[in-house]
């Protein structure tokens, strides 16, 4: 029995004013495949088609989402149909009148990155001139009584800045911070060399939210997205793939995760050309590693994979070219070596006090060159 899907992320565009290195949107964003973005009646024909499947939660997202002229009409939609709906955003040029516009609307949940603790550094990482934005932003969620969630994607630049991050979401009186550490999908995968960090980094890390969780103990909640290059296991994927979780692009299709248009393997249908629950039940890209009948060994006889369902299909054709292998990040993998290998290179260029190397910011031009090298 296909299971019902709860969760919707609806990548609204993938235009942003932003140019982090880490960015979870395709190499190739700005081509054809995405630049035809959903129009309003589009999109909300998905918000009701997915509400009817059993989605309860909406993430709106992109790109920056507060570029849709649009999302006032799209969160109001989402509202109606009952979906709790969370705005992701950079919150680049979020004024407080836009913000109480969509609270108008029905919006339930702010969602704001931030970069680093300081402007220089936060502004850096973005490429853009963003961090006086997104302070105010955050005081005008606030002040309009949204919950709050403070995200950070940590990666070799900014994780010496944990605990000032964890004590900015506090004065700013967020119910909850993210501390994502890198997972290397997208330009995070290009840029890979750049942002990996050390092991004694990441243990440096965590011992200062271990600290700052014991201080703060319901005040404030603090998430560590684990590193996944530095475990022994793997995460399961969104849940499992096509479990609980499917992503709506600009342009129509629709995945399983917000990083599955890289497998190119896979063919993913649109909802221009098929209803959202057809896709979900009915399309071989959703049904292609449900279950384990798919699993290959150790993952089929392993009792973990009803814990992790054999890990991310996106990690393990990124890595090792194939998505129905075992994810290389299992300790288990026949090809942990190539991931050994990533964090080695890392290690070996702190001990040598090598400069990090240079990440390519995500930026329209840039994009396009690689898109083209293929």
């Amino acid at each position: 029995m296909v299971p019902k899907p709860l969760w919707l992320l609806a990548e609204l565009t993938y235009r942003c004013p932003l140019q982090c290195p880490y960015c979870s949107n395709p190499l190739d964003f700005a081509g054809a495949r995405f630049k035809r973005e959903l129009a309003t009646e589009e999109w909300c024909r998905v918000f009701r088609e997915a509400r009817a499947l059993g989605v309860l939660q909406l993430g709106l997202s992109g790109g920056e989402p507060l570029l849709r002229p649009d999302l006032e009409t799209l969160v109001a939609t989402a509202h109606e149909l009952g979906l709790y709906s969370s705005l992701i955003t950079s919150a680049y040029r979020l004024s407080k009148d836009r913000l109480a516009a969509l609270k108008q609307a029905g919006l339930d949940h702010v969602q704001i990155s931030v970069q680093a603790a300081d402007a220089g550094l936060s502004d850096h990482i973005a490429g853009t001139a963003s961090y006086r934005d997104k302070i105010a932003a955050y005081h005008y969620t606030r002040e309009l009584g949204f919950p709050l969630t403070v995200n950070v994607v940590l990666h070799r630049t900014n994780l010496h800045q944990v605990e000032a991050m964890i004590r900015l979401a506090e004065s700013l009186g967020a119910e909850r911070i993210e501390l994502a550490n890198t997972q290397f999908y997208g330009w995070a995968f290009h840029n890979r060399d750049a942002l990996m960090p050390t092991k004694a980094q990441l243990d440096a890390a965590w011992e200062v939210v271990q600290r700052e969780r014991a201080r703060l103990g319901n005040k404030l909640e603090i998430v560590w997205v684990l590193p996944d290059y530095h475990e022994q296991y793997p995460k399961p994927c969104m849940g499992g793939w096509g479990r609980a979780y499917m992503t709506v692009t600009p342009g129509g299709e629709v995945w399983p995760c917000h990083a599955a248009g890289r497998i190119t393997t896979l063919e993913f249908a649109n909802v221009r050309d098929h209803p959202l629950e057809w896709i979900w039940s009915e399309s071989e890209a959703f049904n292609r590693f449900r279950g384990d009948a798919w699993m290959p060994e150790p993952c089929r006889s392993c009792p973990r994979k009803t814990v992790d369902f054999g890990g991310c299909r996106c990690q393990a054709f990124l890595v090792a070219g194939d998505a129905g292998v075992t994810d290389p990040v299992c300790s288990l993998s026949p090809q942990r070596r190539l991931v050994d290998e990533a964090v080695a290179a890392a290690e070996r260029a702190a001990a040598a006090a090598e400069a990090p190397a240079e990440w390519a910011y995500r930026a329209a031009p840039a994009s396009r060159a690689i898109a083209a090298k293929g």
